[in-house]
């Protein structure tokens, strides 16, 4: 556990096909010094029993709760818990990873920053060629260009260009800001989220509760935020969307900032 230089949180909800390609391409990783936890949001036999056969390389964890509506931050409260790193890395279970991600998130670790990156939304065409071939994240950029020049239906192929920041254009993601988080592509310290409390319970639908809720808490607790815009480059596998309105999300949270609950009441401690 010493050698480890941080903990990938996996969140998952019973895609076990989309999660095997997630986790067959961390293999091409350049950085393996991580944990994996699975954070389930759920109870599934499959899903326990695949992981509970699948063979790797790092040590693998899976967290499981009752299935009782959307709970994911209580899931995630309880992954953070369980982690033994100081370094926590988010992703979601239907996102592949550039081979160089984690490598770029150890690298610009800083317990008073907030790393925050964005992900590529992949066409039916490309997100069915990785899950035949998870090998083929090692290709990926190429297809991004294509796919922008082609217009195969991939959304912010921008994103999914990786630049290395020591090469001629590293000034590139230096200059490409982002001031908000989205909770498939983020890290963060265990101190920075113990300051704000963890992720807040008291959301029950998907969305702002993840990601937009912890930029005010984490600004107010004093934390800054660093980009990885082209440095943690992700891929999002195509699926059809499912969304709920997030007006009541919004009064909440627009209730709680006004009251500047920053600390929030119900996250991993109860106040």
């Amino acid at each position: 556990m010493n050698r480890l230089r941080c903990s990938l949180i996996i969140s998952v909800y019973k895609n076990i096909r989309f999660l095997q390609a997630v986790l067959d391409g961390l293999n091409y990783q350049t950085e393996q010094r991580f944990e994996v936890i699975i954070s389930e949001d759920g109870e599934s036999e499959e899903m326990r029993t695949f992981l509970a056969h699948y063979s790797c390389s790092w040590p693998l964890y899976h967290l499981t709760q009752p299935d009782e509506g959307w709970q994911k931050n209580r899931a995630l409260n309880r992954a953070i818990v369980s982690a033994h790193t100081d370094h926590l890395v988010f992703i979601d279970g239907d996102c592949m990873l550039h081979p160089r991600f984690i490598e770029m998130h150890v690298r610009y670790f800083d317990p008073q920053k907030i790393l925050a990156g964005k992900r590529v939304m992949l066409s039916e065409r490309l997100s069915e060629r990785l899950l035949d071939n998870p090998k083929e994240v090692m290709h990926m950029q190429h297809r991004m260009m294509s796919a922008l020049v082609c217009h195969q239906g991939t959304e912010r192929a921008e994103e999914g260009v990786f630049i290395d920041p020591d090469g001629p254009l590293g000034c590139i993601p230096r200059m490409r800001k982002l001031e908000y988080l989205t909770g498939c592509n983020m890290s963060f310290s265990r101190q920075a989220i113990t300051a704000i409390n963890g992720f807040d319970e008291d959301y029950t639908l998907p969305a702002y509760g993840e990601d937009t809720d912890l930029v005010w808490r984490f600004r107010m607790a004093g934390f800054t935020f660093v980009s990885l815009r082209n440095l943690a480059v992700e891929y999002h596998l195509w699926h059809k969307k499912g969304w709920n309105s997030q007006e009541e999300n919004q009064r909440m949270g627009a209730e709680k900032q006004a009251r500047g609950e920053y600390q929030c009441k119900n996250g991993l401690k109860k106040l």
